[in-house]
């Protein structure tokens, strides 16, 4: 379950990814994007908040942007800082590249090979209720449950022509930036799909 607060967050979202964007080779100098939509998986501890953005730019390319939302810096992991927000429940919020960031990639893994699904998103209405809402994208690992997840000791991503490679320690993934691009060498997936978009493979483990 992704908890989820009603807030304000300072600069928003998309006021930070946009600049960090224009700084990576693969979003191509893109200068506006917007989202389309994004799904969510559930840190075991509740610690981290792991968000995946779809962003289209305006020329009509997707990218595909793993964040994750951090309560304190994560040690030894500046460059993949992408900004911190001031979140009006939570206070300062420390945002990072989720590639770069090992509680994504265990629980991306987690998902790929278990074939489990999206977290599910319940609101909470600062009076002590949650409310469950309905996410703009969703998210399908292709494995099966009760599947063996190798551990993951970290998170150490290099870019590619489009996509990510990170190494974990364990299982290696491989992330599309521009969503479409072949993913090529891997096996289990992981698929996505908002609107009316056709399913598209949007992660994998290489073997």
């Amino acid at each position: 379950m992704a908890h989820i607060h009603k807030a304000t967050l300072t600069p928003s979202k998309i006021e930070l990814l946009t600049p960090w964007l224009r700084s990576r080779a693969w979003a191509d100098g893109v200068t506006g994007v917007r989202s389309i939509g994004a799904y969510r998986f559930d840190d075991p501890a509740g610690q981290v908040g792991i968000e995946t953005f779809l962003l289209e730019t305006h020329d009509g390319d997707v990218l595909h942007v793993p964040a994750t939302y951090r309560a304190e810096p994560l040690r030894g992991a500046d460059e993949h800082l992408i900004g911190t927000t001031e979140h009006s429940v939570l206070g300062t919020r420390w945002i990072y590249d989720g590639c770069g960031d090992p509680v994504w990639a265990a629980e991306t893994t987690r998902v790929i090979l278990t074939g489990d699904s999206q977290a599910k998103e319940m609101v909470d209405d600062g009076a002590g209720g949650l409310t469950e809402r309905t996410p703009t994208a969703t998210a399908l690992g292709s494995g099966k449950a009760g599947g063996p997840v190798p551990p993951v000791a970290g998170a150490q991503p290099h870019d590619e022509a489009g996509y990510t490679v990170v190494q974990t320690g364990g299982p290696v993934l491989v992330v599309a930036r521009v969503v479409g691009r072949e993913l090529s060498g891997v096996s289990q997936t992981l698929t996505v799909r908002w609107a009316d978009a056709e399913p598209v493979v949007v992660a994998g483990i290489r073997q």
